[in-house]
């Protein structure tokens, strides 16, 4: 398992991944394009894919910095509960915190296992949008806790 940098060329791979979950499943798979994940990776912030090792990315993690949000942190439903999830969020977590103190913030759906993990991380619930998911925040300071 190798935690790389991800690049234009991995895209293919970040959508299938993207479209292969079975919770926070995208509802209209038009609403993240192509275009869209460029921008995140090479203008508004960064992202990480994990590699395992003979080309297959089984996970990928991007964060924005412009909007001090994760924009995304999604595995291939076979790669779950192997540790992959916590090594892309410590790796987009500490690089984040390196560029900026500023609070970062994400939203998931409630009663998903994404809930439990970013609780377990220590994030913290701050209210929830109108279309139900919760909005969770992290503080640099929780942070260097963990």
């Amino acid at each position: 398992m190798i935690i790389r940098d991800a690049i234009i060329d991995d895209l293919g791979q970040i959508f299938d991944i993207r479209f292969s979950v079975k919770e926070n499943v995208l509802s209209n798979r038009d609403l993240v394009t192509e275009a869209d994940c460029i921008n995140y990776l090479t203008r508004r912030g960064k992202g990480w894919v994990c590699d395992m090792g003979n080309g297959l990315l089984s996970g990928f993690a991007i964060v924005d910095l412009q909007d001090y949000s994760v924009w995304a942190l999604f595995l291939r439903p076979e790669f779950e509960e192997h540790g992959i999830g916590s090594a892309l969020h410590k790796t987009m977590m500490d690089w984040y915190f390196s560029q900026t103190s500023h609070a970062v913030w994400l939203s998931t759906g409630k009663g998903t296992r994404a809930e439990s993990f970013y609780r377990k991380k220590g994030w913290k619930e701050k209210g929830v949008k109108p279309n139900g998911e919760l909005v969770f925040e992290l503080y640099k300071e929780d942070w260097e806790l963990v």
